[in-house]
């Protein structure tokens, strides 16, 4: 059955993390809790185990990976590169085919586009965990168009689970390799004028009465990688104000070129550069989805956003991903000042702005 090997975001939510894993599941789950979330589909994990067994490459795989030395550089890097070269070269099949372009075909039809261009992300089973830190090994690609790029893509996805960094780091957490199964979700891409990433405490000192912001031009994978300096917003979640504001020279930014048929990081206009990435509006509407998403969750989270430079505010902000806080969330929970709880914290913060006649 198609329905075996693709899942719509809208079907799925924390439910589905061992069929779509931790990235797609939470995608689900904030559409279900009214967030404005790109349309896409995850490839499941379903298709990926299919596609090993069919292929003949589970027992190749985890032959290779048996006994390896994460110690032994050389080695690993070694069956690193063989079992990622077997995965991506090896035929898909007809069925899989068939639903990734059949769940690619009605993207193009819900977006009225022949070909829509779509960020195609792995999503493993074991990451965006709150007790995990494998967020970010495996691989995503993007601004992919055609479903031939699309199968081409995933089947890259599959592969990243086998880079040296994600091998290594399994066999040093005693976490074994065939527990891990990964899935892939195909999104369509915002065509950002600013992006970037947002926590609903703040990082540097865990203040859960807080959210950081952080944006620059362009697609966010400069702030995710930390190759641009963003413009920094940090924002009290009572009353809303921004108390720290920080606007930063932004040389670069992340941007798609048609010509090249692919996302580069280009200069941006001089002018530009200091140029704040945010309106108001659009920091205090960040916020207010902020603080939906933790109380969805009922923890602190580390999100992504893009506001679409095609529409207009306030839906042309979208939220691209959302995982727990790994960091503070893990610490102890004791307050900082004078051991007030931080509901106390809060209301003698907002009863300070409020003006009794």
């Amino acid at each position: 059955m198609v329905m075996d090997y693709i899942l719509n975001f809208e079907k799925v939510d924390k439910g589905f993390i061992p069929m779509v894993g931790g990235k797609n599941a939470s995608l689900g789950e904030m559409i279900r809790a009214g967030i404005r979330v790109p349309p896409g589909f995850a490839v499941t994990t379903e298709s990926y185990r299919s596609f090993i067994t069919d292929t003949e490459l589970k027992d190749k795989i985890y032959a290779r990976l048996s006994g390896l030395d994460p110690k032994d550089v050389d080695a690993l890097n070694a069956a690193a590169d063989h079992i990622r070269e077997l995965i991506r070269n090896a035929p898909v099949s007809p069925e899989i085919q068939r639903a990734v372009e059949g769940g690619y075909g009605e993207l193009c039809e819900i977006c009225a586009s022949e070909s829509v261009p779509v960020a195609v992300r792995s999503s493993a089973t074991a990451e965006d965990l709150p007790t995990a830190s494998f967020a970010g090994q495996q691989d995503t690609y993007l601004w992919v168009q055609g479903a031939p790029k699309v199968l081409e893509s995933v089947q890259k996805c599959w592969a990243s689970l086998f880079t040296p960094r994600a091998i290594a780091y399994r066999i040093k957490n005693d976490f074994p390799h065939e527990k891990v199964m990964i899935s892939v979700g195909v999104q369509k891409m915002v065509n950002s004028r600013t992006a970037g990433v947002m926590f609903t405490l703040n990082p540097t000192d865990g203040d859960q009465s807080k959210v950081v912001i952080e944006g620059s031009w362009g697609l966010g994978e400069t702030v995710v990688s930390g190759s641009v300096n963003p413009d920094k917003f940090v924002v009290d979640k009572v009353v809303m104000e921004t108390s720290e504001k920080t606007i930063s020279t932004k040389h670069i930014e992340c941007v798609y070129d048609p010509d090249r048929g692919e996302v580069v990081n280009s200069d941006v206009a001089e002018d530009m550069q200091s140029k704040c990435c945010l309106e108001e509006e659009e920091v205090k509407e960040l916020v207010r989805i902020a603080k939906i998403i933790e109380r969805h969750y009922g923890r602190p989270m580390d999100i992504e956003w893009a506001i679409d430079k095609d529409l207009s505010f306030p839906d042309n902000i979208f939220i691209v991903q959302a995982r727990p806080e790994t960091v503070w969330s893990q610490r102890e929970a004791r307050s900082v000042l004078g051991k007030k709880s931080g509901f106390q914290l809060l209301m003698e913060q907002a009863m300070k702005r409020i003006k009794i006649p």
